[in-house]
């Protein structure tokens, strides 16, 4: 179950799991803007999915947030050690381009590969993207 958010409209630090009910419930509803970038979130998880590949994908910025409309989507996607985009489905590929992804979708994607980093170099790759433009930190959703 996800914490409540704090006094900033945030997730408290820390790594949250929760599935897609739970996501839908917290975050996707209460203005058409939430309910589009839930949609556009769930679809753009089914892509990482169909590569076979996903290891974990994480969730941070203004989606997780109390923001009635949340900016853009912004994703982390953890692949398997031996994901290749010539392996890759050809709906997916844009995943895997940043400026692609943006343009198509309004998400900012970053992603690697398993074992690339250590796990201390990992968790603090996760920690470094829980902090906000203004040097506060706040929580990350990983998908169930």
């Amino acid at each position: 179950m996800l914490p409540l958010l704090n006094e900033n409209g945030d997730l408290p630090p820390g790594v949250h799991a929760a599935g897609w009910t739970e996501i839908e419930q917290r975050f996707g509803a209460g203005s058409s803007a939430r309910m589009r970038a839930t949609a556009a979130l769930k679809h753009l998880h089914e892509l990482a999915v169909r590569t076979a590949a996903l290891r974990s994908f994480y969730v941070f910025g203004s989606f997780v947030s109390a923001a009635p409309a949340p900016r853009d989507i912004d994703l982390i996607l953890i692949m398997r050690s031996d994901f290749t985009l010539e392996d890759c489905p050809r709906e997916s590929l844009t995943l895997f381009s940043h400026a692609d992804a943006e343009a198509r979708y309004g998400a900012s994607v970053f992603w690697l590969r398993e074992g690339m980093l250590p796990d201390a170099a990992m968790r603090e790759f996760l920690r470094v993207w829980q902090t906000k433009r203004d040097g506060t930190v706040r929580g990350i959703l990983e998908v169930a």
